[in-house]
């Protein structure tokens, strides 16, 4: 089975530019099942009801959020009514919505694919570790389910590795999001599981994390804000990794990073779905 999943998508450039992108890129990388992280689409924060329907007539099969999930409040409905879009696992239990889900692919396969949010320098949440192993627990890889997809959206890079090494051998795919830049660490691990500490962005690089670049600079600079964030608007990149599964085990038999258009240098999976 062939997976893929994108980067934060940020604003109004990220979102056309995947929009755009992605029956296309089902079609030539022969896609079973498509994970985007869409928490920076409405406008650089959160997401609204008419994005998510437009990723999912897109292609995409599920939808990751991350710490800016509920920013657009008078949308957050959509998290109850929308299966196929989470918001981390290990936000409290009360709150609108789901942290994970079992899928079916293009293939018939089923897909789990589990949502957290990280610990260090991000807003308080449950342990993600101890929450991702619950919804591990009922569903072991090759036996329940067919593929595990795990994105942690997180800060600190050793929160990530630690996750990847924590569910090696017991996920398909581990990924990092929210820092918006894309890593040069994809790999398998030594038990099986595709990782990367960080997928990147949907977005335009000409910018401060995806935002245009003079708010940002006033505020390092004189440490007072002038105005509000917004997103920058030039030519997007696409970025994401492709995974390719052993269908006995579950586990990646390959991994590769997809980079299109924008500014950063191009990459995209071979026909046998390696780097």
């Amino acid at each position: 089975m062939r997976l893929a999943i994108f980067g934060d998508v940020v604003g109004r450039s990220g979102r056309n530019a995947l929009l755009d992108r992605l029956p296309g890129l089902k079609k030539k990388l022969e896609l079973d099942f498509v994970i985007v992280n869409v928490e920076n689409a409405a406008g650089g924060f959160g997401v609204t009801a008419q994005i998510v329907d437009a990723f999912l007539d897109a292609g995409a099969d599920a939808l990751t959020t991350g710490n800016h999930a509920y920013d657009q409040r008078d949308e957050i409905d959509i998290f109850d009514r929308e299966t196929r879009l989470l918001r981390p696992v290990n936000f409290p239990s009360s709150n609108p919505g789901r942290g994970s889900g079992v899928f079916e692919a293009k293939t018939g396969a089923s897909v789990l694919v589990v949502h957290a949010q990280g610990q260090i320098g991000m807003p308080p949440g449950d342990d993600p570790f101890a929450a991702v192993e619950r919804e591990l627990a009922g569903a072991v890889l090759g036996k329940d389910v067919d593929a595990i997809v795990v994105d942690l959206h997180a800060e600190a890079t050793s929160e990530k590795m630690a996750m990847g090494h924590f569910l090696d051998g017991r996920a398909s795919l581990v990924v990092g999001t929210h820092t918006h830049v894309p890593t040069a660490d994809d790999r398998i691990l030594p038990r099986g599981t595709g990782y990367i500490t960080d997928l990147g962005m949907c977005g335009d690089y000409d910018s401060v994390i995806g935002m245009e670049k003079s708010e940002p600079l006033r505020r390092f600079v004189t440490k007072m804000p002038g105005g509000r964030f917004s997103p920058a608007n030039g030519e997007a990149t696409i970025c994401g990794v492709m995974v390719e599964t052993d269908p006995s085990t579950g586990l990646s038999k390959t991994i590769a990073p997809i980079r299109l258009d924008g500014q950063l240098r191009r990459a995209m999976p071979d026909s046998d779905g390696s780097g």
